[in-house]
């Protein structure tokens, strides 16, 4: 049996689901990174997520990409699946969305670097595509976060309607 203390005292991992239909960021669970001196990416493709537009209350469908260099903490991946859900009946613009689930991880886990994109589904024959990132304040990780930025996505995607 696995210590808290070796798996951050994770809830719902292993649990009945019971999903919550309003945003809740309280769903993010931790783990303690056993490699906080070891810089790497860990990596979530989420192509089932769902808002919905604050306007019409239509529904939003995009796939998040999450990727982060782990500070001392880690997100537990179940966690994140349930509070990506949360966001089913959340309205938002697309660029709200993705800056709320940045800030939302980098409050529950302190990362060296995040940065989140959305890739929505066309609606009225237009995509949105938000982009943000963070590096952690005087580090190298916050030269890298502007190098991502100030670079980010120079090369056109092949267009294929999603």
């Amino acid at each position: 049996m696995r210590t808290d203390e070796e798996t951050g005292n994770i809830k719902s991992l292993g649990k009945k689901v019971n999903y919550s239909f309003d945003y809740n960021p309280e769903l993010l669970e931790t783990f303690p990174n056993k490699h906080p001196d070891n810089d790497y990416f860990v990596k979530f493709n989420c192509p089932e997520f769902t808002s919905l537009c604050p306007i019409t209350s239509q529904p939003d469908f995009a796939t998040i990409y999450i990727s982060y260099v782990p500070g001392e903490k880690m997100v537990e991946s179940k966690s994140l699946k349930l509070y990506l859900f949360s966001f089913r009946n959340h309205g938002d613009f697309h660029e709200d969305c993705i800056n709320i689930i940045m800030k939302d991880l980098i409050k529950a886990m302190e990362p060296k670097y995040i940065e989140v994109w959305g890739k929505f589904l066309p609606r009225g024959g237009l995509s949105i595509d938000p982009y943000c990132n963070y590096g952690r304040p005087n580090t190298k990780w916050e030269q890298m976060a502007w190098d991502r930025l100030s670079h980010h996505d120079m090369y056109p995607e092949k267009i294929d309607n999603r």
